[in-house]
């Protein structure tokens, strides 16, 4: 049975496009029916392959969005400049387009909803993806673990998920802290900047409390949050880290 399992994961499958969600300028979410998905947990990722008419085919990672049991498997990604992949699903992708995916892949960089501990995201960029597969499987299963975010973004505009994470946060699913390091909202009485110790003092569990950490995002926000983090006395142990570069890693 376990090898059966594990086989499961490593099977290409027909991921056929149900429906495209805008997020941003830059982002889009792609709702996916995937027969024979095998589930998930949430920070968990897949494998997209495409194929070219002349047989050739490339392959990136991408982080799962949606909650386990959700009736598509939804990924959201964002176009990277010169990309081979990521352009084509942000711009070309429509209602009923297909392409292959394997997966999920890894059980390291996840949250299970029967640990009651305290949890800390950090999100730089689409580093929120598996952060809000994370949020939204604490809404769906009614899990009592106090979450905590903070998300890093250039622009106001430049967001994953903002409406909705305004509308978790009100219901108190989840204390937002947003991080502009280009441009602030009008009125804000932070100015743009990145996110440092003072920041990170504020807005997330104290160390004593011993949250479960997640970081997700390019790698250097990744090392400069992860740093941060420690130097405050969080457990290193009790980090754990996924980031991506321009060419490939999980989004």
């Amino acid at each position: 049975m376990a090898r059966a399992a594990v086989l499961g994961r490593l099977t290409w499958r027909v991921a056929s496009v149900v429906e495209v969600r805008a997020e941003t300028a830059t982002a889009r979410t792609l709702l996916l029916d995937v027969p024979g998905w095998p589930g998930h947990l949430p920070g968990q990722h897949v494998d997209v392959r495409l194929t070219a008419d002349d047989g050739y085919s490339t392959q990136r990672s991408y982080s799962i969005a949606s909650a386990p049991g959700q009736p598509t498997v939804d990924l959201t990604v964002e176009a990277v400049e010169e990309g081979e992949v990521s352009p084509y699903l942000t711009d070309v992708v429509g209602p009923g387009d297909e392409f292959e995916l394997r997966g999920p892949i890894g059980g390291w960089f996840v949250w299970r909803s029967d640990d009651p501990a305290l949890v800390l995201l950090v999100a730089g960029g689409s580093g929120s993806v598996p952060l809000m597969a994370m949020i939204r499987t604490r809404a769906a299963t009614g899990a009592t673990a106090p979450f905590r975010l903070v998300y890093s973004v250039r622009t106001p505009e430049s967001a994953i998920y903002a409406d909705e994470l305004r509308r978790l946060a009100a219901d108190g699913a989840v204390d937002v802290t947003l991080v502009h390091t280009r441009r602030s909202p009008t009125g804000s009485a932070r100015p743009p900047g990145r996110l440092d110790a003072a920041l990170l003092e504020s807005a997330a569990w104290p160390a004593a409390d011993a949250p479960a950490v997640f970081v997700c995002g390019p790698t250097g926000f990744v090392e400069a949050a992860a740093t941060l983090l420690v130097a405050a006395g969080h457990d290193p142990a009790r980090i754990k880290t996924e980031r991506f570069g321009p060419t490939g890693g999980a989004r």
